[in-house]
């Protein structure tokens, strides 16, 4: 089964393939727009070899989202930065969440392990009492 944003053996949607002119294009922007974007720090595509801009599936995504926020929604672009990064920033909380919620459950697994252990170490001859009850100890009388 392939991840959402990948065609089987194609490139992943981070991948920088679409050169200005294409991203553009699908984006449905003029080039210098996305060249502002990229200055303004609100898409940062990757870099070929040569220093020319590369952009990826989300950074399209990105670029329309972007494109909405402005148009539909009436946000300028410092408030458009500010969505993203605030974005960014709920995404990576949710993978150290997720991250967190793994080592919790190892924790848990390791501790009833150990806790397991123990109790496999008891000696067989102690028996638990219920304190609610009279406790009687036997003991000989001495030999004269």
């Amino acid at each position: 089964m392939s991840r959402p944003g990948r065609e089987p053996g194609g490139p992943s949607a981070d991948s920088p393939v679409f050169v200005i002119s294409v991203a553009a294009e699908l984006a449905g922007l003029h080039a210098q727009t996305l060249r502002s974007y990229d200055r303004l720090g609100l898409v940062s595509p990757g870099r070929s070899a040569g220093g020319g801009r590369r952009y990826s599936a989300r950074d399209i995504a990105l670029l329309r989202e972007v494109q909405r926020l402005s148009q539909v929604e009436g946000v300028n672009l410092a408030g458009i930065k500010r969505i993203i990064e605030l974005e960014q920033l709920v995404d990576d909380l949710r993978t150290r969440i997720d991250e967190m919620a793994q080592e919790l459950l190892a924790a848990r697994a390791a501790a009833e392990q150990a806790a397991a252990s123990v109790h496999a170490s008891y000696r067989r001859d102690l028996v638990p009492v219920d304190r609610r009850q009279a406790l009687v100890v036997w003991r000989p009388k001495p030999r004269e």
